[in-house]
């Protein structure tokens, strides 16, 4: 007796995997380049700091560890905007961000919008504490 072939019970189709919602990432201006340029002058001029691009920004590394994103061509939540990392944001600081109009908060990500050169001051003390948790 021959067996009769029987086709294979295929699988039920399966939806792909959604991804998640890329964020958006506007233009930056040219007056956002320069105050981006500005302060990548002086956070590459710091002991055992680095810069690579990622996704249309500077990523600023203190050894091996990121501690803030600088745009280039693209912003993050705004187009004026830089971001700095924390993981986690000590208590007091986190404080004082919560206070801080400018500054957009995140789980270990947080925005600082510049409006003009006068906030350049603040993102750079902003992007001094990230560099100091970085050490850690």
């Amino acid at each position: 007796m021959s067996a009769k072939k029987t086709k294979r019970d295929r699988p039920a189709k399966r939806k792909p995997p959604t991804m998640r919602e890329r964020p958006k990432m506007p233009p930056v201006s040219e007056e956002m380049k320069q105050w981006s340029a500005m302060l990548k002058t002086e956070l590459i001029g710091w002991p055992q700091v680095t810069s690579r691009p990622m996704f249309g920004m500077s990523g600023m590394y203190r050894r091996k560890k990121i501690f803030a994103a600088l745009p280039v061509t693209r912003g993050f939540d705004a187009s004026s905007s830089i971001i700095f990392r924390f993981d986690p944001m000590p208590a007091d600081l986190n404080q004082r961000a919560l206070k801080e109009p400018r500054i957009t908060p995140g789980t270990r990500w947080f925005s600082f919008e510049i409006q003009s050169t006068e906030d350049l001051r603040d993102a750079l003390w902003w992007l001094n504490q990230a560099y100091e948790a970085a050490k850690k």
